[in-house]
C-alpha cells in the first residue's frame, strides 16, 4: 500500500459517510447502515496504509543510524504509556 492508496481509500470514506448521510434524510436504514460500514472499512484501510508508511520511514531512519522523529502515538494520537 502507499499513500496514494490511502488518499483514495479516505477520498472512498468520504464519499460512503456522505450517502449514508443522504440515506438517512431518505430514511433508507439498511442503506444507510451499509454505506456506512463501507465508509468504516475504507478509513480501517487509509489508517493501515499511513501505519505501514510511518513504520517503513522510522525503519529507514534507523537504518541510517538517526533517531526516529516524532514518539510513539497510541489511540486518537495519544502518547502511549510504557508498559510496567
Amino acid at each position: 500500500m502507499s499513500l496514494d492508496e490511502a488518499g483514495r481509500q479516505l477520498e472512498a470514506a468520504i464519499h460512503d459517510a456522505r450517502v449514508s448521510f443522504d440515506c438517512i434524510q431518505l430514511d433508507d436504514v439498511e442503506r444507510a447502515h451499509t454505506n456506512a460500514i463501507t465508509a468504516r472499512a475504507a478509513v480501517d484501510a487509509a489508517e493501515y496504509a499511513l501505519r505501514v508508511e510511518a513504520e517503513r520511514r522510522a525503519g529507514e531512519e534507523e537504518s541510517k543510524g538517526g533517531e526516529p522523529s516524532g514518539e510513539s502515538a497510541g489511540p486518537a494520537g495519544s502518547p502511549q504509556e510504557p508498559p510496567e
